[in-house]
């Protein structure tokens, strides 16, 4: 009888073991130099879609041309917050803020905190979550469709 209520587990020969667990599937993923990054895929109760495991497997070899896109909306998402420290003349508020003049300066400011391979509107996509230095209240959900960038979300939870 309790077998019922133990989580499924889905195996994937390239990227490894997946529990399921709140709809999804979870398991995690390496991409550049992190590993061990959350990776939730889309599916029902017996495997996660077969689109979505298409998709996570590729993702390492489309990531380097989203990363420009994700630098360069990371970058304009930083300004707001850098003139709020700035105004509120606080000088320790100031030092804990990074200086960024140019996108390709965010990435030591950023922290990839999870992938996933969901619906949006009737069509998989990608979701990748960021913690940010300067918007600690936040994670920012860059949304791609295939390779193609969507949007970057301002506040996101992974699913």
């Amino acid at each position: 009888m309790f077998g019922l209520f133990k989580s499924k587990i889905f195996h994937d020969s390239q990227l490894g073991e997946f529990k399921r667990s709140g709809g999804y599937w979870r398991g995690v993923i390496a991409l550049d130099d992190s590993e061990n990054i959350p990776l939730i895929l889309a599916g029902n109760r017996t495997e996660p879609v077969a689109q979505a495991i298409s998709m996570a497997r590729g993702l390492a070899a489309v990531f380097a041309s989203m990363r420009p896109m994700i630098e360069s909306e990371l970058v304009a998402h930083y300004p707001p917050y850098a003139e709020e420290f700035e105004s509120e003349n606080n000088s320790a508020a100031c030092e804990t803020m990074p200086s960024i003049s140019a996108a390709s300066q965010v990435w030591p400011y950023v922290a990839l905190k999870f992938v996933s391979v969901t619906p949006l509107d009737g069509e998989l996509i990608y979701e990748l979550g960021y913690s940010v230095a300067w918007d600690e209240e936040h994670t920012l959900g860059a949304r791609f469709k295939a390779d193609q960038f969507i949007e970057l979300c301002g506040s996101v939870l992974p699913p």
